[in-house]
């Protein structure tokens, strides 16, 4: 009976799956199988079945035997039921045990029904919550009286032998002392002691350390009448002081008279140590395992059960699947419900039922993460999980976002595409080469050139269209520079198409990724043979010019020597032509001034007695003065041409203020409205730079416009030497300049005459027009010349003209 109890189907019974059933009925099932005395239980609201083997005879082999076994109590004693269902109902009710002795009880077995006597006795079982679960029957039949004595005494001692081998601990305490009256291999080996040393003894005498834990209990016990049970309860045995913990399946219930009276207490103990260590090992690792998940640098995910149902999922999947925290407990089919989402389904059932793991590199998935819509590419694995019996029980799913890699290598293949195609565009050879010297890539020009296919030219075959004797040392010097992740150059002989060869240079550098590491070589192949045939050439003519070198060096010498005659001569003639103009500027002035003041007498003195005659002495007059401007004017020039640079700080804002002083009587007649800027400090000649000034402004109240009032503007910038005006070569070289600018609105000239301007003795106007000698501009220009700088000017006819002047800073 105990193979037919373990071997039934209960899940289709309302009791469920014996590993769901309460500890009472494990219990007591457990004494009744191992029982030889006929013994039948009836369990629950619908009275199921349980029997052992020595009431099996009394059902018939051929009758209601096995099928009694698991079945409600109504559908098998139909002949019965009416006698023994009152019975049943009256222990169910809480009401005196029945029994009876010789009682006529009909049953049908053997193919008919019988009426037979039996002696029985009905008992409750409660359950852990101390009501009556079940009624257990103990009976025999009366025709053979004497046999069953003999048997209901021998059943005694079988039960007494199978308390004593039960492996549930069992301990019967009598009386208020609470003597063991009862006690079992199995209890004894849970408090760590012999049987013998126990029975007969005061509980507490004897195990001690029970009485902190079990007292209360048994105290509960015998005032409430009520069963206890603790299940994983924690216990300590201490031996000879040997302290030994673990855990039971601990009930306590009360012995009770046949008056209800309790005498006694029966504790029933059963060591699930290694169950609960091992239990408590696995919420640990489970709460490792959820831990490890939660916290874990990849997005993770376990669908659990057919249905798939999300049992746990960190942040970062929480965020992939878009819908927060509430998709955890939910089955996968409510989290995806669009139509694309139903192959990423597909594949969790398919390992779930396979047992088959999936892994997938770059998936793409259409998610809305953190509001963006859009493509997403994971690395993702799914793994069946599988419990202790080896069924699959969840998948586990870990992806890894890899949409920037994806994009980025998409975006590099792009690149790679464009700058191949670039590359072929070009009208040179191009090529590309691993760390390893593999090369992988030569543009199309190559093989053009060459007529090489890319099978051929790849790795090192394009050594192959190198000239054989020059094959060796090309190989060796694109190797050690590759060796060495540095630049060459390799001069070597290309085959063409057509079979020739030509010269050619081999230009390579190294290329490092992005982290530093070398990632190969990179170059083009250039074409040089015309120069290196008219190199070839230009080395036989230098060979043939060395030969004149030397008639050519015998001739320079005595041409040096005869320059070096003319340059003495001609810094000699310099020194006299520059005494010969200040000595005549200051000579030829003396005559001027006797002129000027003869004349002056003969106007003063012969105005009436010279008639018309005074109109030619006003002419002589106005030439001398002329005469008079020209000699002061070269006298300047060339004081400023003979005078060396001065390096002492000048201040310009007093240099132009100078200027306008020696001005005003001008600027008053014109009524000229002149703005100046702060100018700054310069390393030179303060007389040259006020000649300089003296002369610009000048020009600017000489050519103004008819009835406009002049306005001069004087602004200052300093501009870095590369921002210089194109053609504008400073005399001396400096990193910066200043920038002084003279700003009229007068008449204006021509941009083409800009060369013309800064030569001596050049007008543009005519001096009857305007008066002056064109030695002015000519004058500025060597000031500046002499100051490291330069002058320029920018005009348009009636827009007026801006006079530049830059200085070294």
């Amino acid at each position: 009976m105990g193979a037919l109890t373990r071997q039934y189907d209960w899940s289709k019974t309302s009791l469920g799956t014996p590993d769901h059933w309460p500890q009472s009925l494990r219990a007591t099932l457990s004494i009744i199988l191992n029982a030889r005395f006929p013994m039948f239980l009836w369990w629950g609201s619908e009275l199921i079945q349980f029997y052992n083997d020595a009431y099996r005879p009394s059902l018939d082999q051929n009758g209601k035997h096995p099928t009694a076994l698991g079945q409600k109590g109504p559908d098998c004693w139909p002949e019965t039921w009416s006698t023994i269902y009152p019975l049943i109902r009256q222990v169910l009710d809480g009401e005196e045990a029945p029994w009876g002795e010789d009682q006529l009880i009909p049953i049908y077995r053997n193919g008919k029904l019988e009426n037979t006597r039996w002696t029985f006795s009905y008992s409750p079982v409660k359950d852990e919550s101390g009501k009556v679960a079940g009624v257990l029957v103990t009976c025999f039949e009366t025709t053979q009286k004497v046999q069953g004595f003999n048997r209901l005494q021998a059943s005694e001692q079988r039960f007494q032998q199978l308390v004593q081998k039960a492996s549930v601990g069992i301990a019967v305490l009598s009386g208020p002392d609470l003597n063991i009256e009862i006690v079992n291999e199995a209890y004894a080996q849970l408090v760590g002691r012999r049987p013998d040393s126990l029975q007969g003894n005061r509980f507490f005498d004897v195990v001690p350390e029970a009485r902190p834990d079990l007292s209360p209990f048994i105290e509960h016990v015998k005032r409430t009448g009520e069963c206890l049970y603790r299940y994983d309860h924690p216990y300590v045995s201490v031996v000879e002081g040997s302290k030994k913990e673990g855990y039971v399946n601990l009930t306590v219930q009360p012995y009770k008279e046949p008056d209800d009276t309790i005498s006694g207490i029966i504790l029933l103990c059963q060591d699930v140590t290694g169950q609960v260590l091992s239990r408590q090992d696995l919420e640990a690792s489970e709460a490792k395992f959820r831990t490890l998940i939660e916290q874990a640098p990849v997005a993770t995910c376990l669908f659990v059960g057919p249905e798939m149902r999300i049992d746990l999922a960190n942040e970062s999947m929480i965020t992939f699947f878009g819908q927060g925290p509430s998709i955890v407990g939910k089955p996968i089919r409510e989290v995806l419900k669009r139509p694309v989402d139903t192959p990423a389904i597909q594949l969790l059932d398919n390992v779930f039922t396979t047992g088959k793991s999936f892994d997938a590199k770059e998936a793409p998935a259409d998610l809305v993460i953190n509001g963006v819509p859009g493509t997403y590419y994971f690395d993702i694995s799914l793994k069946p999980l599988r419990n202790a019996a080896g069924e699959i029980y969840a998948v586990l799913e870990m992806a890894v976002e890899v949409t920037q890699e994806v994009l980025a290598r998409k975006q590099r293949l792009e690149s790679e595409a464009y700058f191949r195609r670039l590359t072929d565009a070009v009208p040179a050879i191009m090529w590309e080469t691993q760390p390893d010297g593999y090369c992988t890539y030569l543009n199309k020009q190559w093989h053009e050139t060459t007529g090489q296919t890319t099978d051929e030219a790849q790795g090192f075959g394009w050594l192959d269209a190198t000239h054989p004797d020059d094959k060796a040392e090309t190989s060796r010097v694109f190797l050690e520079a590759n060796q060495n992740q540095a630049s060459f150059q390799a001069l070597y002989r290309l085959r063409q198409r057509d079979g020739q060869y030509r010269w050619a240079i081999d230009l390579g550098s190294p290329r490092f990724a992005a982290d530093g590491t070398y990632a190969g070589m990179i170059g083009t192949v250039v074409d040089v043979h015309d120069q290196r045939i008219a190199r070839q050439e230009l080395a036989e003519s230098e060979a043939r010019l060395r030969t004149l070198s030397t008639e050519l060096d015998l001739q320079v010498q005595q041409r040096t020597q005869q320059l070096q005659a003319s340059i003495q001569d001609l810094q000699r003639s310099n020194e006299n032509l520059g005494q010969f103009a200040y000595v005549a500027s200051h000579d030829l002035q003396e005559p001027l001034r006797k002129i000027q003041q003869f004349g002056d007498l003969l106007k003063e003195q012969y105005a009436e007695t010279l008639g018309g005659g005074v109109n030619y002495l006003d002419r002589m007059q106005a030439a001398a003065y002329r005469m008079s401007v020209l000699i002061r004017d070269l006298l300047a020039y060339s004081r400023i041409s003979t005078r060396q640079e001065a390096n002492q700080a000048v201040d310009l804002n007093k240099v132009v203020e100078w200027a306008l002083s020696d001005l005003e009587l001008r600027i008053a007649e014109t009524g000229a409205e002149i703005e100046v800027q702060s100018l700054p400090l310069v390393l030179g000649d303060a007389s040259q730079l006020g000649q300089l000034f003296l002369n610009l402004l000048s020009n600017a109240l000489k050519f103004h416009r008819p009835d406009t009032v002049p306005r001069i503007q004087v602004r200052f910038q300093t501009v870095g030497a590369g921002a210089l005006p194109v053609g504008i070569t400073p005399a001396r070289a400096a990193a910066a300049y200043h920038q002084i600018e003279v700003i009229d609105n007068g008449i204006g000239f021509e941009g083409k005459y800009i060369d013309r301007i800064f030569q001596v003795f050049q007008r543009l106007q005519g001096k009857n027009q305007y008066e002056g000698t064109g030695i002015g501009l000519a004058i500025c220009e060597k000031v500046a010349a002499n100051h490291g700088g330069a002058i320029t000017a920018t005009s348009q006819p009636g827009q007026g003209a801006t006079f530049s002047v830059y200085l070294p800073a």
